[in-house]
């Protein structure tokens, strides 16, 4: 782990998870606090343990200071997900709550909404009405579900579900680890090969990305004046031809 480095420009994005509580006081907010908390870290814990960046170094996890049942505490988890880095949203809750309240308004952060499929107060009532809301406000989200029923007590997280919060984890974790970035082209068309042409556009609109263009001469230049890194070239070059045959050479020994 000692050797695993970000080479990339900027911090890595982090992953917010985002606890939503039924807001309404006098017992019924205090009787969901537990159990909703506990959501956020059980997923803040399978999401640590099992996935990591590109590099090879660790996913971390923000977790929101409170529950949130309402626009203010909404609005202080925005303001720390902003001082944290984070870049993908995970709103976890076991309960109906006021939707258009809680929900994640960042248009550039991926985000889904997992409801807790339990026998009492089940999710997937404010599941649905978040994610009609952000329809309806052109915020796109995923929602994630279990497919069988559990207990109130019970913590643990289906195999179905952790699937899925994995699944939308690493997606979202690589369009913002993208996004802000260069995508480097090196030469243009290829053999006449249109294909080979990027689009600026897509770059830009779809990924956040910019694009940047040298000719393909920059790598016998870089060739030339040594400017890579020896040791990860001979790591390189030992590993092709160790994986990648070569065919027969037919041309004359002059060529």
């Amino acid at each position: 782990m000692s050797n695993l480095q970000n080479r990339l420009c900027g911090s890595l994005p982090k992953v917010g998870i985002r606890p939503i509580i039924d807001g309404r006081r006098k017992g019924i907010r205090e009787s969901l606090e537990g159990q909703t908390m506990q959501m956020a870290q059980a997923a803040a814990q399978l999401i640590s343990k099992n996935l990591k960046h590109s590099n090879g170094l660790p996913v971390k996890c923000i977790i929101a200071d409170t529950t949130i049942g309402g626009v203010a505490e909404a609005a202080k988890c925005a303001d720390k997900f902003t001082r944290e880095g984070v870049g993908v949203s995970l709103t976890v809750t076991p309960c109906w709550c006021y939707g258009m309240e809680t929900i994640d308004m960042d248009p550039l952060i991926p985000k889904a909404i997992w409801g807790f499929n339990g026998t009492e107060r089940p999710g997937a009532v404010y599941l649905s009405a978040a994610l009609a809301g952000h329809d309806q406000a052109g915020l796109p989200a995923f929602g994630i579900y279990g497919k069988d029923v559990q207990d109130q007590d019970d913590n643990s997280i289906p195999e179905d579900v952790e699937q899925k919060l994995l699944q939308f984890t690493k997606a979202g974790l690589t369009a913002a680890t993208m996004r802000g970035k260069s995508y480097l082209s090196i030469g243009s068309v290829s053999m006449g090969i249109a294909g080979s042409q990027i689009s600026p556009s897509f770059f830009s609109d779809y990924l956040g990305m910019r694009t940047e263009y040298v000719d393909m001469t920059e790598i016998i230049r870089r060739i030339e004046e040594e400017i890579y890194d020896k040791e990860e070239y001979q790591k390189a070059l030992s590993w092709v031809k160790e994986n990648c045959k070569e065919g027969e050479d037919r041309n004359r020994e002059d060529l």
